[in-house]
């Protein structure tokens, strides 16, 4: 089955640096680090301690409130630093390698003996549990609950964001696997595809697809559930990323759990933008090197895109999720009358205050510059040109942060997720800080309605 559906708002940044369509090696990373902040809501408890030995997929730590969901090691090696924060908050989980690729390997069965408790089992035991998130709430899903359906997001939209069909040109058949593991775990499966492209996905057995035209945030996985299937109060749905969805299908062939990540390294300051192999949690460093990023430049680097990532450091590591690692040039500067429309010919806005709009392929080397500061003002119409969710985004701002339950309810807060506010960042007069907002709203609905 197939349905086409187009989106008519939306916004897609012309951002200049995107990663060129071909694969190099990273160099090795002896330093890994685990993030438990990645994992949203998830408290750790620690299964290995400091400078103790670990296998490549052996379980690190587990969730406080669900023992069942383990965190791997993506390497083998020796677990060197729990560092800790406030209140002796786990803040990241150093481990070196070894180079020996010690790996803990699990007992499968052929995929089609296996039944749903057998599949959900093993998933949980191997580390490939976390890849699956749920809406409400986006967080890692409850795996006591059964979702009504799991979606599949098989492009981005996102700028400089990596290519999904260039990510699994090679893993055709494990995506085929994954979907006939997941398909015991949901009634239905649904992907989604770029109406404009024609890959693999759209001949995917198993599933039930649907072609989006449209902008940024088209490619949003919590944009479509809302168009195919939308979520209601009491129901769950189950998302995950393409690749990950591999993933899990190499799983059931091998059974070893997968660390590979091929990284698009990205954006205006990048020489040499391109994809990098390499390793979940590895360290940033080297492929900033390789693609030809300065060192100690006025930098920004982002473990995801530009518009939702999330800020590390060039002595950082990779996080759990990102296919791609954004860098940007600093915005530390000031521009002379900023504020008169058509102050540079630079500039790129969704409104006719540059010259943007007279230049539609252009490519722009943006930074982090905000353009102003937080203002006492809401532009209306504004957040509803970039949300094409049939929802009232101020509205449901507005309910969010006077914590009014019962109209965040009946103003779709089951249906969003803090990337989908991310072109109201962007796009907003106000600059108010719209997807954190929403991620205590969210948080909020966890603690009170569960």
């Amino acid at each position: 089955m197939s349905a086409d559906i187009t989106l008519r708002k939306g916004l897609t940044i012309p951002l200049e640096g995107e990663a060129q369509r071909k694969v190099s090696t990273a160099e090795a990373s002896n330093a890994f680090v685990i993030y438990p902040d990645d994992f949203h809501g998830v408290v750790p408890k620690m299964l290995i301690k400091e400078g103790e030995k670990v296998a490549l997929g052996q379980p690190v730590f587990y969730s406080k409130a669900n023992p069942e969901i383990k965190f791997v090691s993506p390497v083998s090696g020796t677990l060197t630093q729990i560092e800790r924060g406030a209140k002796r908050r786990i803040l990241a989980i150093a481990i070196d390698a070894d180079g020996k690729d010690t790996t803990t390997k699990h007992k499968i069965s052929a995929l089609d003996a296996l039944s749903a408790d057998d599949v959900k089992k093993l998933l949980l035991e191997s580390g490939c549990w976390p890849f699956i998130k749920q809406r409400p709430y986006d967080i890692i899903a409850n795996p006591d609950n059964a979702p009504k359906a799991i979606f599949i997001s098989g492009f981005n939209t996102a700028p400089l964001a990596a290519d999904v069909s260039f990510l699994l040109s090679s893993q055709e058949e494990d995506f085929q696997n994954g979907i006939l593991a997941l398909g015991k775990l949901a009634p239905k499966i649904h992907v989604s595809v770029d109406a404009h492209e024609d890959s693999f996905l759209t001949r995917v057995s198993g599933v039930e697809l649907h072609r989006f035209k449209g902008q940024h945030p088209a490619g949003n996985v919590g944009v479509q559930v809302h168009h195919v299937d939308a979520v209601n109060a009491g129901e769950t749905v189950w998302v995950i990323n393409p690749v990950d969805v591999a993933r899990i299908g190499m799983f059931f062939s091998t059974g070893i759990f997968d660390p590979s990540q091929t990284v698009a390294v990205a954006g205006p300051v990048v020489s040499e933008p391109s994809y990098f192999k390499t390793r979940i949690g590895a360290a940033v460093a080297p492929l900033l090197k390789q693609a030809g990023v300065q060192a100690g430049g006025q930098i920004r680097v982002i473990n995801g895109d530009a518009l939702s990532g999330a800020t590390t450091h060039a002595d950082g590591n990779l996080g759990f999720y990102n296919n791609t690692l954004t860098v940007l040039a600093e915005g530390n500067h000031y521009r002379m009358f900023g504020w008169l429309p058509f102050a540079g010919s630079k500039i790129f806005s969704m409104s006719r205050t540059s010259l943007s709009w007279l230049l539609p392929k252009r490519k722009y080397a943006l930074d982090t510059n905000l353009n102003g500061e937080e203002r006492a003002l809401v532009v209306t119409g504004e957040m509803e040109q970039v949300l094409p969710m049939d929802i009232f985004p101020m509205q449901l701002l507005k309910e969010c942060m006077a914590q009014n339950i019962e109209k965040m309810e009946g103003l779709g807060i089951y249906e969003v997720a803090p990337e989908d506010f991310a072109l109201v960042d962007y796009a907003s007069t106000s600059k108010i800080e719209a997807q954190a907002i929403i991620r205590e709203a969210l948080d909020l609905m966890i603690k009170e309605v569960g």
